[in-house]
């Protein structure tokens, strides 16, 4: 057997000027200001899409989802899709999520995250473990500027 593992991170500024939904994993969050971005900036589908591509070596964000933002394609889940699809015959083993911000508190959250990103990824919400924190406030993330996320993803081959 084969195994992988792919490390992923993605950032966002909260963007003032808009009245954008924040939507964080495919999930709609209550909160008065979405993500600045291109698309609609969901840093956990842009973590978990970039956690993918250091495992197949095959770059989805940058390039590819800023042609399909051109072509007014701005969900996350469809540069996720592309990212899956490179993974060809790998097996998702375990996703392990680490979100850092101040607002909005993620935990009264973390099921419905985790049941949507199974779905997207094509498991089984058990394989996947989501924390999140405040960095006591020493970035900007953790003094509410924005959100940081780190992604890791276990794959493996038989």
């Amino acid at each position: 057997m084969s195994i992988k593992t792919g490390l992923g991170q993605d950032s966002h500024a909260f963007d003032v000027t808009n009245s954008k939904l924040l939507i964080l994993g495919g999930v709609e969050f209550d909160h008065p200001q979405g993500l600045r971005g291109n698309s609609d900036a969901d840093v956990i589908l842009h973590s978990l899409t970039n956690a993918i591509s250091s495992i197949t070596g095959k770059n989805i964000l940058g390039a590819k989802a800023d042609a399909l933002c051109q072509q007014g394609i701005t969900d996350s889940t469809e540069y996720l899709k592309l990212a899956l699809n490179d993974l060809d015959d790998w097996h998702i083993e375990h996703i392990a999520i680490s979100i850092e911000c101040l607002i909005p508190k993620i935990s009264p959250k973390i099921e419905a995250l985790k049941v949507n990103i199974a779905k997207l990824m094509n498991t089984q919400a058990n394989n996947i473990g989501i924390t999140a924190t405040t960095g006591e406030g020493l970035t900007a993330f953790g003094r509410g500027e924005g959100i940081q996320v780190l992604s890791i993803i276990t794959v493996s081959k038989a």
